[in-house]
């Protein structure tokens, strides 16, 4: 029989007077499963992680983490849970072995058994080295390794990441993504917010939310089929980007346009408009950029399911 999923939400909603920030979202998310949580600032990321983790009471729906309903019995989630926020909000003044017994200490970990958990943690992380180093000494990607293991001294069986890679070097994304993955494998569900679309490829599970609603989900690969059409990248002179950006908007058979990084793609309404791609860049005096198809993205898939659900 399969287990229930260690997160589950119907039709979660919250609203703060008429502002509607959550409406009616739905997902669940599996022990052992990373679930990749996407959007822009204010589309909803946060006022839903805080209603799942007992801070905030839904308006409506339901949400139960490790089996407990979050409007019920928030206290219960909160010792269920691990939490970890994008801004290190840990104490500087202290090591990291003192953080660690602070931590144990606010879970209620019995001493004996908080020495044993401090040690598992320590080495999980690779901060055994570091146990008497001052957290306000840590760089960076060390000081993101702390917050993780507070997080996860009583050993809960969801974790909750707000954008935990956030101001890392890529050397120390790759190494705390490694970490999430052995808790993953070890059976903890992992909820985690992020920027970075190639994160995003890591999860398991991915939902898109925007303006405080669903607009997909799946796994990446799934979700890689949503963009309809044929997907082109264009490349021109860095300081023609705007400009031809502008052009191709007028584009007959470019249904979406979007920066991406030093090129431009572009959404062609079907595989054989590449042609008129063309004679529209040409026609426009482009004759010097660069046409070539292209495998759509995470980014090209979300920027294209926004722009629709804007129009609609």
């Amino acid at each position: 029989m399969t287990p229930d999923p260690a997160v589950q939400v119907a039709d979660l909603s919250k609203r703060f007077g008429k502002f509607v920030a959550v409406d009616r979202v739905s997902f669940d998310v599996r022990r052992g499963e990373i679930f990749g949580f996407l959007g822009p600032n204010g589309s909803g990321k946060s006022t839903t992680i805080r209603m799942l983790c007992g801070i905030l009471s839904p308006t409506s729906g339901t949400g139960r983490v490790a089996g407990f309903d979050v409007a019920r019995d928030p206290e219960r989630v909160r010792q269920h849970i691990g939490y970890m926020s994008q801004k290190f909000s840990l104490y500087q003044e202290l090591t990291v072995w003192e953080n660690l017994d602070f931590s144990a200490g606010l879970y209620g970990l019995v001493p004996t058994a908080a020495v044993a958990r401090r040690e598992e943690v320590l080495a999980l992380t690779g901060l055994t080295d570091a146990r008497d180093v001052l957290a306000h000494d840590l760089p960076g990607g060390l000081r993101q390794r702390l917050a993780l293991a507070c997080a996860i001294i009583h050993d809960p069986p969801v974790l909750f990441l707000d954008e935990p890679t956030a101001g890392v070097d890529p050397i120390a994304r790759r190494e705390f993504w490694g970490l999430i993955r052995t808790m993953a494998a070890a059976g903890t569900a992992i909820l985690v917010t992020t920027h970075y679309m190639d994160e995003a490829e890591h999860c398991n599970s991915l939902a898109f939310i925007h303006e405080g609603r669903l607009i997909a989900t799946g796994a990446p690969a799934a979700l890689k089929t949503r963009l309809h059409g044929t997907l082109a990248e264009v490349r021109v002179a860095p300081d023609a980007l705007v400009s031809t950006l502008a052009i191709l908007q007028t584009c007959p058979v470019a249904r979406d346009v979007a920066l991406f990084g030093t090129a431009l793609h572009v959404t062609l309404t079907s595989p054989t408009a590449m042609p008129a791609l063309r004679a529209h860049l040409d026609a426009a005096r482009r004759p010097d950029a660069e046409v070539e198809a292209v495998t759509p993205s995470l980014e090209d898939v979300f920027v294209s399911l926004v722009a629709r659900e804007v129009e609609a």
